[in-house]
């Protein structure tokens, strides 16, 4: 079984590799949205594991999404991603499904 990763980025071009490295890996699916309103519909209508919080937002819209995710759906997980290749996007998921 899958693990649901939700992955949020403002920037399209790094979101679709985000999703695509995630993807490669037969145990995580990842949906991608590129902007927060169209992550909230995203989180509403289907079930994740991961919130994955990468570049372009302001501190305070992530803080926002953190505190939307905390007291709507408290046992999804949250991690942030801002860069530095494939093996430290994976150790970032694997560290906040730990």
């Amino acid at each position: 079984m899958s693990v649901n990763i939700l992955v949020v980025c403002v920037n399209q071009d790094i979101l679709k590799v985000i999703v695509r490295l995630i993807n490669a890996n037969e145990n995580w699916a990842a949906v991608g949205k590129s902007s927060l309103p169209d992550a909230i519909d995203a989180l509403l209508a289907n079930h994740f594991e991961l919130l994955l919080i990468g570049s372009g937002f302001t501190e305070s819209e992530e803080q926002g999404m953190a505190d939307y995710v905390q007291n709507t759906i408290p046992d999804l997980r949250i991690a942030k991603h801002y860069g530095g290749g494939s093996g430290l996007l994976s150790a970032e998921i694997y560290q906040a499904l730990s």
